[in-house]
């Protein structure tokens, strides 16, 4: 295992099902696999890396998330090509995702940057880039 690698990344979510299903989709069409699953939570693990999302309890939902407070912004994932970036985006319109910076998919990074750029349910950001030319 190469020091430096992230281990895991651990998220909590005001909605366990709708997160499950939101992110199972995603993670497992990039290549993730279920890796555990628990009553408050699931995880998806591709290599060494895993994802995890666990319901928040109750008394904490009284502040939503949002990605411009102290915190995590956004998780941005590789896309192996433009093309695969074009597909990402068909099935995520097909499945009713919003799709931030619509206006100026998919260079919405910069001229050389092809990204799409969405939010799971609780609104945290995603994004899916394809690598440089």
């Amino acid at each position: 295992m190469r020091e430096g690698l992230l281990h895991h990344v651990e998220i909590y979510v005001t909605n366990l099902e709708q997160s499950e299903s939101f992110w199972g989709w995603f993670l497992e069409e990039i290549g993730y696999q279920s890796y555990q699953k628990w009553e408050e939570g699931q995880s998806w693990k591709v290599g060494e890396i895993y994802l995890v999302f666990v319901q928040v309890e109750n008394k904490y939902l009284d502040v939503p998330y949002h990605r411009k407070r102290t915190g995590l912004n956004h998780l941005a994932f590789h896309a192996s090509s433009r093309e695969r970036v074009d597909e990402m985006t068909r099935m995520l319109k097909e499945r009713g995702i919003n799709i931030l910076y619509e206006n100026q998919h998919p260079f919405a990074g910069g001229d050389e940057y092809y990204a799409v750029y969405f939010e799971d349910p609780d609104r945290i950001k995603v994004e899916f880039v394809a690598p440089p030319l």
